[in-house]
């Protein structure tokens, strides 16, 4: 099956079925093509604010950056770094699916069970991949379209798999030790100045894990853009992006993260460690560098599990500091399911699409999607976390305690 409408022509799917013989069947549809692009920027939107808290829960936690100006400085670095690298896409373009297999609905129902995923983990202010949410999407999709056949398993175990595993630990332990050696030669020093100094050094630190996660997260989007593109035979299979989906998904990133995301970020900088401003400047450095080198060799890393790892490595690293561990806990157990729960919803997504066929399956998938973004929105009006109370005291759940109402004296 083929998301071709009208007849008269080949796309390059059409042509690839046909062989030598070239019967005439298909042609690209571009109004598929273009709801694809502007839900796969959506999807960079959501990961923008989804993982804003990776690079400045923790300058915000410590004071080191107000809430506001945080944001806006992640915002434009993640526009800066989207520029930097393009390996990233070009994992994500050709290095995970079969490009021949792939269609317009399955990138559309992916993209749908990476937005879910991260929608549902965002109000309930778990700090979950946003990358590893597109790829289950996008791989589950492509299963119940063209079967296991049309998955890479090599370059999905090799490039986004056992990376996942690998990096909160190897954050972590640079981390940790880095907190460990930053106390150690700090000692002397007093606790004030040395709150000071690194709150100035996180400034820093943070900017590049900022630059750090453009470079990588950014270019998720970009390798779907392009995948896309290519399944629309727009691009020959290897393309790179062009220029306009780069310059395009780093603004959707880089909006997204303007926005806040405070949720996660509340979660990040108040639920999982009580973080001074050394153990901050610690985390930031670890998650910079490991990001860096990810990006560098075009592995798909998830800088959630990078950022998590290093904040509770400073808390291992730094003597009597506070560890949730049971927020911990449901951290990783979101970061298993997210794999399979968005795939399932990407696979469900492109069953029903193909059940209704054509472009009009799609437009019932975008419904649906649309109803469960506002429904999710409308609940987390409720419990409403924002830059005035992201930094309030812990409470046991992202929902901050409501302020104490004054009762006049009769």
């Amino acid at each position: 099956m083929t998301d071709c409408q009208r007849p008269g022509q080949l796309c390059r799917q059409c042509l690839d079925r046909a062989g030598s013989a070239g019967e005439p069947g298909c042609v690209g549809n571009d109004f598929l093509l273009v709801l694809v692009v502007v839900t796969a920027l959506a999807f960079d939107f959501t990961n923008g604010f989804h993982d804003t808290g990776n690079a400045m829960a923790t300058s915000i936690a410590t004071g080191a950056l107000g809430p506001r100006v945080a944001v806006a400085l992640s915002g434009l670095l993640n526009l800066v770094g989207a520029f930097l690298s393009l390996s990233v896409a070009a994992t994500i373009a050709s290095g995970l699916v079969d490009t021949n297999l792939v269609t317009l609905t399955v990138v559309f129902a992916g993209l749908a069970g990476g937005i879910t995923w991260n929608l549902l983990t965002w109000f309930l202010g778990i700090p979950s991949s946003s990358s590893h949410a597109l790829i289950g999407g996008v791989v589950g999709a492509t299963l119940a379209a063209a079967g296991g056949h049309a998955v890479k398993w090599h370059g999905l175990f090799q490039k986004v798999i056992i990376p996942a595993g690998l990096s909160p630990v190897i954050a972590g332990l640079i981390a940790a030790i880095g907190t460990y050696l930053v106390y150690l030669i700090s000692r002397r020093v007093s606790e004030g100045a040395r709150g000071h100094g690194f709150r100035i050094g996180q400034i820093g630190s943070a900017s590049m894990v900022s630059l750090a996660h453009g470079t990588n997260d950014a270019q998720k989007t970009m390798g779907v853009i392009t995948l896309a593109l290519i399944a629309n035979g727009t691009l020959h299979s290897g393309a790179k992006a062009p220029f306009w989906v780069i310059l395009s998904c780093a603004l959707a990133i880089s909006i997204g993260t303007y926005t806040g995301g405070w949720r996660v970020i509340r979660t990040l900088g108040k639920g999982l460690v009580e973080i001074e401003a050394p153990q901050g400047m610690a985390a930031e450095s670890s998650s910079a560098a490991v990001i860096l080198l990810s990006s560098h060799f075009g592995y798909s890393l998830s800088t959630t599990h990078v950022a998590t790892g290093s904040i509770l490595g400073t808390g291992v690293g730094k003597k009597g500091a506070t560890v949730r561990w049971s927020v911990a806990g449901r951290m990783a157990t979101a970061w298993l399911l997210t794999l399979p729960a968005a795939g399932a919803v990407g696979a469900a997504g492109y069953g029903l699409a193909h059940v209704v066929g054509g472009t009009a399956g799609v437009l019932v998938d975008l419904a649906i999607l649309l109803a469960v973004a506002g429904l999710i929105y409308a609940k987390s009006r409720a419990t409403a976390v924002s830059h005035s109370n992201v930094n309030s005291e812990w409470t046991g759940s992202v929902a901050p305690s409501a302020p104490v109402k004054e009762v006049a004296a009769v």
